[in-house]
């Protein structure tokens, strides 16, 4: 048990579960009296016998700290003492999913959509954004005190960055056996978007049946169910919950079911609320916007980023984030253009990124461009490796400059 008062802000309370690496606690702030949970992970479980920390640990909190939705366990901040690594995270009253539906037996299939439709509206919300959660199972859903749904636990989550640049997709074999897709089973990767349907159709199946689709005690014989993808629907379902299942749980990934699909689907439309982020109501054909809005304006803050707290050099010290009134296609456009002129390496990456080599590779430099109103994106530039003082020369007089829409300044020599 660590201390019971917790810098001077948080009261520990008791013991919420444990897990292979961390411990969590229900706690009280001190000044507001405010609940949260927080997720006590001792140094020495996740580094090596050199003092690595492993990168699962930061590449979590990396994630967690953009993910700002209503459906989405929210990480508040990040501390750290010597020994320990604190999350304080947001406070779900409710428990998990897996223990209601034990208690019930099953759910009512009105009950299964909502909760469905939440699920959905927070795996497209992730995805938009590059992240595969990759264990979704209802041991990683929590119910607030509102019976909605908080997807947790992003331990085990990928993003666009892992895609290996040969095939575009996922090999790391990873997540709960009786939940995996089948292609996961196989050595040809797999697409973490694709994966993460199949499990929520899993998920559906067991709100409305109260038991798995594929199950066997012997776990060959379950992985070989999964992998023929053949199951039964009890007759308590309706025609249209097993019409969306059987594409759910299509076991080609290149036929299964898309989130767009989803949305689509009459069944799931039904009674369907959408949620709203700052006033603004949810694009009701993609349930949620691929545009930034205040949440996501405060997960830029740097009181998230966990990397000085593991290891003494901070990345975030070489990070450089601006507002500008431009379409991500003209700024790419114009990066491009200084990269020709410069003679920079370019390589695009993801939907709006940009890796940058200059100077024979002396630095390599990361651009990634959001969009965060109809009119305004934000540019983040960020150097990854290099000469530091020549990363801040070409920012400062050719980067920015063509960021800003600005004309790059003659450098004369001085005898002139």
């Amino acid at each position: 048990m660590p201390e019971k008062l917790l810098f001077g802000k948080y009261e520990l309370g008791k013991l919420l579960g444990c897990g292979a690496f961390a411990k969590v606690y229900h706690a009280r702030e001190i000044n507001s009296g405010k609940s949260v949970a927080i997720k006590v992970i001792n140094k020495s479980n996740i580094c090596n016998k050199d003092g690595i920390p492993d990168k699962k640990i930061e590449r979590e909190v990396s994630i967690m700290r953009q993910l700002q939705h209503p459906y989405i366990v929210k990480l508040h901040e990040v501390l750290a003492t010597k020994t320990k690594i604190y999350f304080i995270m947001e406070y779900v009253k409710g428990g998990e999913l897996f223990n209601l539906i034990a208690n019930k037996s099953r759910f009512s299939e009105d009950l299964s959509r909502k909760c469905f439709q939440q699920l959905i509206s927070a795996v497209n919300y992730c995805h938009l954004r590059g992240v595969y959660h990759r264990d979704l199972k209802p041991e990683n859903i929590l119910i607030d005190e509102n019976g909605d749904i908080k997807v947790s636990d992003f331990g085990l989550s990928a993003t666009t960055d892992q895609i290996q640049s040969f095939d575009g997709l996922l090999h790391t074999v990873c997540g709960t056996p009786a939940y995996v897709a089948p292609e996961i089973l196989t050595i040809k990767g797999y697409d973490g978007a694709k994966t993460d349907i199949w499990s929520c159709g899993i998920i559906l199946y067991i709100m409305i049946a109260g038991y798995f689709p594929f199950y066997d005690q012997n776990l060959m014989l379950m992985y070989k169910k999964i992998y023929k993808g053949e199951f039964r629907c009890p007759k308590w379902m309706s025609p249209d919950v097993k019409r969306i299942l059987s594409r759910l749980l299509d076991v080609n990934p290149g036929t299964r079911i898309t989130i767009d699909e989803i949305i689509r689907d009459p069944w799931f439309r039904k009674g369907l609320k959408f949620i709203k982020f700052s006033g603004e109501e949810e694009n009701k054909d993609s349930l949620i916007s691929n545009s930034f809005n205040a949440f996501d304006l405060i997960s830029f803050s740097s009181g998230l980023d966990i990397s000085g707290l593991l290891k003494s050099n901070n990345p975030m010290d070489d990070l450089e984030r601006m507002v500008v009134e431009e379409s991500p296609e003209r700024l790419i456009e114009r990066i491009e253009e200084l990269g020709k002129k410069e003679n920079f390496r370019l390589r695009k990456k993801k939907d709006w990124g940009i890796e940058m080599k200059v100077q024979n590779g002396k630095v390599t430099m990361r651009l990634d461009v959001y969009r965060l109103t109809e009119h305004l994106v934000i540019m983040e530039v960020q150097k990854n490796d290099g000469d530091g003082d020549l990363y801040k020369d070409v920012w400062r007089n050719k980067l920015k400059p063509i960021i800003l829409g600005q004309q790059i300044p003659k450098i004369e020599d001085s005898d002139s």
